[in-house]
């Protein structure tokens, strides 16, 4: 037995009694009551005397139960308020604090991590170019101005800038080794994106109400399908998280550094990705992480969502130097639940992660802001229209891309050889990335430089390359360059996103729309070129994420132009309209239905929904699953564990994991029990019960009884099957069900039951 005066998340809550109705009460084996206290928390046996029931810690792949989390936090909290003295004191001041304290640390954290890829990235990307003879590990900026972390700039170098060396003065050794070394780093960072490889199941939700069973038993007739845990942005996967399906390890130590890593390397190719998606990750992996330190978040899957939501804004403070952006990015991009105090821890968050950032001054500037303009000149009336074009411009971008790259991903990425050899497939586009992009002195840069280089002010005294040719009479050349950077963009962003380095959208989005903004801006010549740049980057990238709110504040916080939110707001808008119009989801919804998880979207599944006039019974399993998942209970409440041994088998035949028995006695609804605490209780607690034994499901237990009603949910809701499936869609996406029992018309007898999987893939069906 555990000792008390040591409790861990596996220990006892309470107390036993007699008249508590427990598990251990019914246990006549010695290993009985530790087995029990080894795999339940808590929380969830101090649920067993409610007709709630008490669960398992969630399987891998299944979804959580938001209301059940919801209910165990509320023991939880009465328990450590209802303690007196100084202790009990004590103890209720630190439940109240753990989730700011928490917020704290998540946006310290995140903070020194993104300073260690900040620092690193620079310096490896440069090394494509040269070096710097006074120190290797500094990159050309910092080399050639004195700049250094910590500090601002100790001397001034000169414009010549006798410390950097180029590798060699010839173009096309240059040239080479230019692509020799991104094929390096993209090779290096695909390398170690493959350590963190996950076989994931790939059974379809409702695979098994529809194919006729050919393997019996077991979970042999689930196949596995590979995802590398590492790869892409994480932003369509932690959105899948947070609402509510668990994906294991993503959100590992592993991951993280493994993320931070592969982002160093695959950044510093060239190709058209940015470390901003990842830093989203790799905060939601700070986040989880300091969480599973406090038992409030540790214990609970909804409270520990509230958390890694928080955690979410800390990733994009950092990445632009927008703590505000963050917040709401969070809020109206990640999150599906995000109530008031999570907006302020969030705020807490990531304030503290931008004071700790500022204070490390990665970029040697002392600033958070990323790309710092001064105008020092207003736009007129007329330039709406100007505006209105980046705006139409970057919804069509947004729409094309996400068409493309969705049938890119589905298309190409499902030949063999790129599907089974994925660092071939990163080789071929760095090949391709550094082929087109090098001759183009404008996108030869890191995709930041590229920004910062097209957003400068010619009207001062820049005498900055793209001013120079500003200045040329007939700079066709330059336009050229241009025209060549805005398309190559295009191209390299459809077929770089999704490969199988840690890789975000963000940055190539701005860079394409800073090309066409500066662009249109050559025939316009009554203010600055680089206002159409700043707002043609706002414009493209709303156009691909279909972010609004967050992405205005983004942009004045990156650049420091509050005069310039009216601009953005107008092509932001635009955008979102166009691109809807061609493609009505987003990169990251699209993401997130090539990779094929489970993601119910409240607002776009009523959209769906709205169009057809169906009700509950559509989502009615067939009748041989009904008989399959159904237990008739006699009176005495007692079933044969052979029985339930047998429909446990057909669950797992089905592949979704998350799906369970339904209890009846003379067709009426009794109860629920899920598939976990099924097997569970089956395997481990009925280990030493040979098969004819009978099974407690109901009523209280007798002494000697294998007793598995604490694991039966008694209180499971309903729905008439007659009722719109609107009402469906409603109690799933608001009440974060993990099923729902439908009743019949009139008799309230139960005819079937809908799981969240079942709901997803029924609206997957509509879309199509």
């Amino acid at each position: 037995m555990p000792d008390l005066e040591h409790a861990t998340e596996w220990t006892h809550l309470l107390p036993h009694s007699a008249h508590n109705r427990r598990l251990s009460a019914v246990q006549h084996e010695v290993d009985a009551d530790s087995l029990i206290s080894t795999h339940v928390s808590k929380e969830e046996q101090l649920l067993a005397a409610t007709s709630i029931g008490e669960r398992l810690p969630y399987n891998d792949y299944t979804t959580i139960d938001w209301l059940h989390d919801l209910v165990k936090d509320s023991f939880r909290s009465r328990v450590v308020h209802s303690q007196r003295g100084v202790r009990g004191t004590l103890a209720s001041i630190f439940e109240s604090g753990q989730g700011w304290i928490a917020a704290a640390l998540i946006g310290v954290l995140t903070a020194c991590v993104a300073f260690c890829v900040d620092v690193a990235e620079a310096t490896v990307s440069d090394w494509k170019l040269g070096y710097c003879s006074v120190n290797i590990f500094s990159n050309r900026e910092n080399c050639c101005t004195g700049r250094h972390p910590f500090g601002t700039a100790k001397a001034n170098l000169g414009e010549s800038c006798p410390s950097w060396r180029m590798w060699t003065e010839d173009y096309w050794k240059a040239f080479g080794i230019f692509v020799g070394f991104a094929l390096a780093f993209g090779i290096t960072s695909s390398s170690f994106t493959m350590l963190t490889k996950s076989t994931l199941p790939s059974a379809a939700p409702g695979h098994g109400d529809k194919e006729p069973r050919s393997i019996k038993g077991g979970d042999q007739g689930v196949v596995g399908k590979s995802m590398y845990l590492a790869a892409g942005s994480g932003i369509p996967e932690i959105k899948t998280i947070l609402s509510g399906f668990v994906i294991p390890h993503f959100l590992d130590l592993k991951v993280l550094v493994i993320k931070a890593i592969g982002a160093v390397f695959a950044v510093a190719t060239g190709m058209c990705l940015g470390k901003e998606g990842p830093f989203v990750h790799i905060s939601t992996c700070v986040a989880y992480l300091v969480g599973t330190f406090f038992p409030k978040y540790n214990e609970n899957g909804r409270k520990m969502r509230e958390l890694l939501s928080a955690g979410c804004s800390a990733g994009l403070s950092v990445a632009f130097g927008a703590p505000i952006g963050g917040v709401l990015f969070s809020y109206e991009e990640i999150s599906t639940y995000f109530p008031r105090k999570v907006l302020w821890r969030a705020f807490l968050c990531s304030l503290f992660a931008a004071m700790v950032l500022k204070a490390l001054n990665p970029t040697g500037t002392g600033k958070l802001v990323l790309f710092e303009t001064n105008y020092g000149i207003s736009y007129s009336p007329i330039h709406y229209l100007v505006f209105i074009v980046l705006g139409i411009a970057g919804g069509l971008f947004g729409g094309v891309f996400c068409k493309a790259n969705f049938l890119w991903s589905k298309h190409f990425r499902k030949y063999p050889i790129i599907k089974n050899y994925p660092v071939f497939e990163v080789f071929l586009v760095v090949l391709a990335t550094g082929l087109l992009q090098y001759p183009n002195p404008m996108t030869r840069e890191p995709g930041d430089t590229i920004i910062k280089n097209l957003l400068v002010d010619c009207r001062g005294t820049s005498k900055a390359w793209v001013c120079q040719q500003e200045e040329i009479d007939n700079n066709t050349k330059y336009i050229g360059w241009l025209v060549y950077g805005t398309l190559v963009k295009l191209i390299l962003t459809t077929i770089t996103f999704g490969c199988k380095v840690p890789s975000g959208i963000i940055i190539p989005a701005l860079d394409a729309g800073a090309f066409f903004g500066r662009l249109i801006g050559q025939w316009i010549t009554t203010i600055s070129p680089g206002i159409f740049a700043m707002v043609g980057a706002a414009a493209f990238l709303a156009g691909v994420s279909r972010m609004t709110i967050s992405l205005c504040v983004i942009m004045f916080e990156l650049t420091g132009e509050l005069e310039y939110i009216v601009p953005h707001m107008i092509a932001i808008l635009v955008a979102k309209w166009v691109a809807d119009a061609l493609e009505k989801d987003g990169v990251y919804d699209l993401a997130q239905a090539v990779l094929g998880h489970p993601f119910l979207d409240a607002d776009h599944a009523m959209n769906l929904v709205q169009r057809n006039h169906d009700t509950v019974e559509r989502l009615i399993p067939p009748k041989q699953t009904m008989r399959d998942i159904t237990v008739d209970v006699p009176q005495d409440n007692k079933v044969c564990k052979r029985i339930l041994s047998e429909k446990l088998d057909k669950l797992k035949e089905r592949g979704l994991m998350d799906a369970g028995l339904v209890l009846v006695q003379d067709g009426m609804l009794q109860g629920y029990v899920a598939e976990g605490e099924l097997e569970f209780g089956l395997n481990k607690i009925g280990q030493n019960w040979d098969s004819t034994s009978r099974i407690r499901l109901l009523g209280e237990a007798d002494e000697g009884d294998l007793d598995l009603s604490s694991f039966v949910d008694r209180t499971p809701l309903t729905i008439c099957a007659k009722a719109p499936m609107e009402y469906l869609v409603e109690m799933f996406g608001k009440l974060g069900l993990r099923y729902l029992c439908v009743v019949e018309e009139g008799s309230s007898k139960l005819v079937g039951v809908v799981i969240k999987k079942r709901l997803v893939v029924y609206l997957e069906g509509l879309k199509e």
